[in-house]
């Protein structure tokens, strides 16, 4: 039997008072006749606003009834917390989420190469300090050394080389590398400050560096290699009518270069230097291109290179080189001498440079004044011109047995190739060394149109002439004054 349904209880309405007032704190009122539903019922409705109070503004922490130190250390606590949170933040900024930064391995590449790195700046740092103490203790004297020898005897002989320009410190420390003095100190403290020049000396090693001092000031007993070519000197010797023999360059080239070492000869002589000249080739003598033609038509003969080896002190022949090497650098730096001396240069003469050098070689031995010297230039250059022979006396005196100023008999007939009383133009090679006077006087010669011209005395007047009779009249004066006898009235 289904239940029995009991009727809703209706609502009664209540009166209203006012239609103009409405309460908004009580909830809407239902009209009458309809269920009283409790969804429909929760309505929504104003919340009446709250009063606060206002407080008294806290004018000093004294003033607050709360511990100031709590509230002090409530805030370092929430400062403290809120650094660590923001660290962690920034830590797991570039990392993904739940997800902890790998340390690196043991032995990793970054982790070796920060330990090479710092290796190395701590060697560095090392190196640099010791460096740094080392200079300021050598400064202080603590490394010198003042090793002296006591046997002025010596243990051996030695040939050394001082470079051209080396300080006394230079000499010091050479001469203590060949074991000639004790230390660089000893010889210093010798020298005393005295000049030296650089070159090669034969000395003792083992000496005390007073002596060594001595050897390399003794006017030059104890050099080696330095020759002093003068101007006009020709390369075989040649005995004069006084009987006196003058060295040639290759007697003084053996004389410097051949010295005893250990019992042994170094050193180059003359007849090595002869034949050296005679066979080597231009290229191993070191000839340069404006003299090879000649020089190579020459070839046998060793006067092939008169003329290119300059005049002037040489200071560093090397006594171990050979005869071939020492004149293969005579004459390469003779070449630059030439040069430097203007001999490729334009010139007033006409002539070629090989042409000019052997000129300049008859003015530097025909007279004595370098004052001369142009016009005796022009004299020959006139000749040149009008194709007639030169008639040196110079030239004939380059091949004779004597060299006689006084030119006779059969030195006038002599047939060879550079007897200008027989051959026409200029001899084939320079008759001697040509000095950088005579090569100028060439190359810008005086104006004049002498042909002639004699030295008169013994003081070296020579006058010149434009005439064979003018020639004639000066001539006779040299017979006068007893310097001439051939031709004399």
């Amino acid at each position: 039997m289904p239940p029995e349904r009991i009727p809703p209880e209706q609502i009664p309405p209540e009166p209203n008072p006012s239609a103009d007032h409405v309460d908004p704190d009580q909830p809407l009122t239902l009209s009458s006749g309809e269920y009283s539903d409790p969804l429909r019922s929760a309505v929504p409705h104003r919340v009446r606003p709250q009063t606060i109070e206002p407080q008294a503004p806290r004018t000093h922490f004294l003033d607050s009834e709360d511990d100031p130190l709590d509230a002090t250390a409530d805030d370092a606590d929430d400062v403290a917390d809120r650094g660590r949170r923001r660290l962690r933040r920034e830590r797991g900024a570039g990392r993904p989420k739940g997800r902890r930064p790998r340390r690196e391995k043991v032995g990793s590449p970054n982790r070796t190469r920060r330990r090479v790195v710092l290796a190395l700046v701590m060697a560095c740092m090392l190196v640099l300090v010791a460096g740094v103490g080392f200079v300021g203790l050598r400064s202080l004297g603590v490394f010198e050394n003042h090793k002296d020898y006591s046997d002025a005897a010596g243990t051996a002989d030695v040939i050394v080389d001082i470079p051209q320009n080396s300080t006394l410190m230079d000499f010091g420390r050479i001469l203590e590398k060949d074991d000639v003095v004790g230390s660089v100190n000893a010889f210093l403290d010798a020298a005393g400050g005295q000049a030296m020049s650089g070159g090669y000396y034969k000395l003792r090693t083992q000496i005390p560096a007073s002596t060594a001092v001595a050897m390399m000031t003794d006017d030059n007993e104890h050099r080696v290699g330095r020759v002093v070519v003068p101007e006009g000197l020709q390369l075989d010797n040649k005995k004069g009518v006084d009987g006196k023999t003058t060295p040639g360059i290759f007697q003084m080239i053996s004389d410097a270069t051949a010295v005893t070492v250990n019992g042994q000869r170094v050193g180059a002589d003359v007849g090595q230097l002869e034949k050296a000249a005679a066979e080597s080739t231009p290229e191993q003598l070191g000839v340069p291109a404006w003299a090879r033609p000649t020089v190579e038509q020459l070839t046998g003969d060793h006067r092939r290179i008169e003329g290119l080896i300059a005049p002037g002190t040489w200071e560093t022949i090397d006594p171990n080189h050979s005869a071939t090497q020492i004149l293969h650098d005579l004459i390469v730096a003779s070449s630059i001498r030439f040069q430097q001396w203007g001999l490729l240069e334009t010139r007033d003469s006409g002539l070629t440079p090989y042409e000019t050098l052997v000129a300049a070689s008859v003015v530097e031995r025909e007279v004595t004044d370098p004052e001369d010297f142009p016009k005796v230039a022009r004299v020959i250059l006139n000749r040149l011109a009008k194709d007639q022979r030169l008639e040196m006396d110079s030239t004939t005196n380059y091949t004779a047995n004597v060299t006689n100023i006084d030119v006779y008999g059969d030195a006038y007939k002599a047939d060879n190739k550079w007897n200008t009383y027989r051959n026409t133009g200029l001899p084939v090679t320079p008759i001697g060394a040509v000095g950088e006077r005579a090569l100028g006087a060439v190359e810008h010669p005086t104006a004049g149109d002498w042909l002639y011209f004699v030295t008169v005395d013994r003081q070296g007047t020579t006058l010149f002439a434009n005439t064979f009779e003018e020639h004639q009249q000066n001539r006779e004066k040299a017979c006068e004054n007893k310097l001439l006898s051939t031709g004399c009235s």
